[in-house]
């Protein structure tokens, strides 16, 4: 007889937190089942919570020199939406509309030691882990759209109540509005909605689809954790080893043979850079050729060609064509390129093009270029595209 194996209950998504387990369940629990995992909403985490600043303070801070604001008003008829940026006069506050505004006020825990002392209750995160505390007041409808956030937030309601809806579907769609300032997005239809009171918190872990309108005059507090990119972590790990790298270690190439083609990053190149580079052994060939092609014909130029004054037109470049005109490569023009599996990346003064490897090969070897017969269209566009920006010269010559 086959032994069953015991099911285990579907996590909750609402809990009942109290003043002496504010997050409804102890810290190892909360961590182990829902940080960076799955929201929860904590209902009276905080029980009998007062907000620890008042409106009208978190308005004054907001127009003190070197605090970060924003004043965001939306145009619900319209569905437009306005975003103003501190410090704001006192006046400013006079304008807003009845409704459908909200004020942010970020680092209030730098400001505030009654908004600092909160962080108290989350020292269970390590306190490197934690950004800061934002602010927000808004008055009935007061919102800042659907959005998506790259961090843990955990949501206080600190006065009034606040309209909270969220979506936990993995495949919600993540595109961004493109007609707004804010990066709202296109599409939001919400899995889970609850209304939130002073004291209710709800934890969202990081890629989360979420909405809050205010239910009248309210404020919130959220607690946001630090989540640096790994972007921001490599550029920064970069420069820090870059400070402390000695000038005499540089990229070498003691065992290089003739070149078989001009200008060409070939993978013996690339297996250097391997060698020589902290990072290279992490990215593939495509990607470690695309930053070397893009860094070494930028590298060292003392001057950048220009754009000429006027764009030439297809028509009068073929006309020059036709009449046997030269292509002549600017002086601080530096190219060259690697072959693909099919075609090959031209890369000049920083910027990729896609080209075929023969006209690369002659762009990144020759200085000055003639042809016997017109180049194809895709040829002749992307020559265009370097006369029009300025790395490529054409000089007239006899018609044919």
């Amino acid at each position: 007889m086959a032994i069953q194996k015991p099911t285990r209950k579907p996590l909750p998504l609402e809990v009942r937190g109290s003043a002496s387990q504010p997050l409804g369940m102890s810290a190892t629990q909360f961590l182990r089942d829902y940080w960076q995992k799955r929201p929860l909403l904590i209902r009276n985490a905080f029980p009998g919570f007062e907000a620890p600043i008042e409106p009208n303070d978190l308005a004054g801070l907001a127009c003190e020199e070197g605090v970060l604001a924003r004043l965001i008003v939306h145009d619900e008829k319209r569905d437009r939406w306005t975003v103003k940026n501190g410090p704001f006069d006192e006046a400013e506050f006079g304008k807003t509309p009845k409704r459908d505004w909200t004020l942010l006020v970020q680092d209030v825990d730098k400001w505030d030691a009654d908004v600092a002392a909160l962080l108290d209750a989350f020292a269970f995160l390590p306190t490197w882990r934690v950004d800061d505390i934002m602010i927000s007041y808004a008055e009935d409808g007061g919102g800042v759209g659907a959005h998506v956030d790259q961090y843990d937030v955990f949501l206080l309601q600190g006065l009034g109540e606040r309209h909270w809806a969220i979506s936990d579907d993995p495949e919600a769609p993540l595109e961004f509005r493109n007609d707004i300032e804010l990066k709202q997005l296109k599409t939001f239809e919400p899995t889970h909605e609850w209304l939130l009171e002073p004291g209710d918190m709800l934890y969202l872990p990081p890629g989360v689809p979420h909405d809050g309108v205010a239910i009248g005059n309210c404020m919130t507090i959220s607690i946001g954790m630090r989540a640096p990119s790994q972007a921001e972590l490599t550029g920064d790990l970069a420069d820090f080893l870059a400070e402390r790298m000695p000038e005499e270690l540089r990229y070498t190439d003691a065992d290089l043979t003739p070149a078989k083609r001009a200008g060409e990053i070939d993978a013996a190149a690339l297996n250097r850079l391997r060698q020589s580079l902290p990072f290279a052994a992490a990215l593939d060939r495509d990607l470690l050729a695309d930053w070397f092609g893009r860094f070494i014909t930028r590298y060292r130029n003392a001057q950048v060609a220009a754009a000429p004054p006027k764009a030439t037109t297809e028509a009068a470049f073929d006309k020059a064509l036709d009449a046997g005109a030269t292509l002549v490569r600017h002086p601080f023009a530096r190219m060259a390129w690697v072959k693909g599996k099919k075609d090959a990346t031209l890369f000049v003064s920083g910027h990729a093009y896609p080209c075929p490897a023969d006209l690369a090969e002659r762009l990144a070897g020759e200085r000055e270029l003639t042809f016997d017969r017109a180049p194809g269209k895709a040829d002749k566009a992307l020559l265009l595209a370097l006369v029009n920006d300025g790395q490529l010269g054409v000089r007239k010559g006899r018609r044919r």
